[in-house]
């Protein structure tokens, strides 16, 4: 089966445990704000690439994953792809056992579509980690980030924790945008019902992606949003922590009984 395929990177660094072989698939609904990838939007764009030939590109550095690595498939969205990812997990776990690491904002998953829900089934048989971008909990500034609903996002991160399937939370930090202490908090409140939950990522914002923008002729939304340091971020990401404590120790959303 052929996947449509950005680009490929054999020594990833930051894209789950260890080192990485990294896919980067074509694709996604999503229009966020900060996106440094416009260029993976195109669901039609990429290089026709089948499961075989990822596998056989893996197989060339596999001493590098070899400890505690693997495969990991990022985007654009990946599961907009999801018959392509099914096969090529199935046959990483028949290869070699090969780590395998979904890059995922959960934009695909839908509960209301049970042939789809029966291909989440299968592919999250053969997936070892999920790392979930949650772009922000509330569902109103969700639509005004992204241009998509949150609801089947939450859902899928509830989904992945009935399933037992190991998950990171990542949220990036835009000053202004996805900053803001009481969301945060509500954030950390809702990732404390997961059981699945091993690292959480708080990220700073860059600009690193004006760049790509500009020669796409594309409009740069955040145009002179100054970036965020990593120690603001680490800052930040206390209220999450603290809403994440108060659910697991049983106590109230703060920000409703305020």
């Amino acid at each position: 089966m052929q996947g449509r395929i950005h680009s490929l990177e054999s020594f990833g660094t930051v894209d789950g445990p260890g080192v990485r072989y990294v896919v980067f698939v074509q694709g996604c609904p999503m229009r966020c704000l900060y996106c440094h990838n416009p260029d993976t939007w195109e669901m039609n764009g990429g290089t026709l690439m089948d499961t075989d030939y990822i596998l056989e590109q893996y197989e060339r550095n596999k001493a590098f994953y070899a400890d505690d690595g693997g495969l990991t498939v990022t985007g654009g969205e990946p599961l907009m792809q999801i018959d392509f990812l099914i096969e090529l997990f199935e046959k990483a776990k028949a290869k070699d056992k090969i780590h395998t690491c979904i890059d995922s904002s959960g934009i695909a998953f839908n509960p209301n579509n049970p042939e789809l829900m029966a291909k989440f089934d299968r592919l999250m048989k053969v997936t070892d980690l999920v790392m979930l971008d949650i772009k922000h909990i509330d569902p109103e500034i969700h639509v005004k980030l992204t241009s998509q609903h949150n609801d089947n996002i939450l859902a899928f991160a509830r989904y992945l924790s009935d399933k037992d399937v190991p998950v990171w939370i990542r949220h990036v930090v835009v000053p202004g945008y996805t900053d803001d202490e009481k969301y945060l908090y509500r954030l950390g409140y809702f990732i404390g019902e997961l059981n699945n939950l091993k690292a959480l990522d708080v990220l700073p914002y860059h600009t690193m992606g004006e760049v790509k923008y500009e020669k796409l002729g594309k409009e740069y939304a955040l145009k002179g949003v100054p970036a965020m340091t990593m120690n603001e971020a680490l800052e930040l990401k206390k209220h999450i922590l603290e809403g994440l404590k108060d659910r697991r120790e049983g106590k109230p959303d703060r920000t409703l009984v305020e």
